[in-house]
């Protein structure tokens, strides 16, 4: 799916949603549950969402799971969710295909296990030709990280003489950073309370509409996406222009 550049229009669904999947380990902590429970329990909202992302005609769902700075969390909880991580790909990869989604994992893998890089690696294979919704999960990720590494490839293009540095622009960066090959996300939602995106797609959200909601990932189902996505509907997105720049826009269009 390349990007053709459009936007989804007023009172239109998103065609691609990102969302901060946040509240897992306060949720089981509410209930007197180890974290890990929240962690479970955030699966399932994993697959209302993309159950809701069908029905509503969203073609792109981006998830962000583990961050670069989660890294830091207590190594028993990391490894817990390498566990987690490595269980439920495993045993959802073959539905995803089935299903016609397409996945595929954006973020720094090198500090991933050789076994879960492999399952990785074979669920992107498995469903790399699928063109049904296309499912971007975020692991390892950071937004600085993927500027930084966008710039290298950059910089090293114009030392082998590729490229000059006056023709190093917005356009070519752009080509660079992770899902650039997918229109840019449309809607941010982030779960659990917090106002903030948290070095997730910071070159990506340029534009995109930002709702936040205090509900915890785990309770976060179709109903509170379907909200969401009203939400959405109700904006304007003026990209820069006046509201009567918009309107005659769209009158030519």
């Amino acid at each position: 799916m390349g990007d053709d550049g459009k936007q989804a229009a007023p009172g239109a669904t998103p065609r691609h949603v990102a969302i901060i999947m946040d509240g897992n380990g306060r949720w089981a902590q509410a209930r007197g549950r180890p974290r890990q429970a929240g962690h479970k329990a955030g699966v399932d909202s994993v697959r209302a969402v993309l159950e809701a992302c069908a029905k509503h005609q969203v073609t792109c769902l981006t998830l962000f799971a583990f961050s670069s700075e989660n890294w830091k969390r207590p190594g028993t909880e990391v490894k817990l969710l390498m566990q987690l991580f490595q269980r439920t790909l495993e045993r959802e990869a073959r539905r995803l295909h089935k299903n016609g989604i397409r996945l595929r994992f954006i973020g720094d893998r090198a500090r991933f296990s050789a076994p879960l890089r492999q399952a990785m690696d074979e669920a992107e294979a498995l469903t790399r030709g699928n063109e049904g919704l296309y499912l971007n999960i975020a692991v390892s990720y950071g937004g600085r990280w993927d500027a930084a590494t966008a710039a290298r490839r950059i910089a090293e293009r114009v030392a082998r003489g590729e490229l000059t540095p006056e023709q190093v622009d917005e356009t070519l960066f752009a080509r660079e950073v992770s899902l650039a090959d997918l229109p840019e996300p449309d809607l941010f939602i982030r779960t659990g309370g917090e106002r903030r995106i948290s070095n997730f797609l910071l070159w990506q959200l340029a534009y995109t509409e930002l709702y936040f909601t205090d509900r915890l990932w785990p309770d976060f189902r179709e109903q509170a996406f379907e909200a969401a996505l009203q939400d959405f509907r109700c904006r304007q997105r003026r990209f820069g222009l006046t509201s009567e720049q918009l309107v005659e826009t769209e009158q030519h269009a």
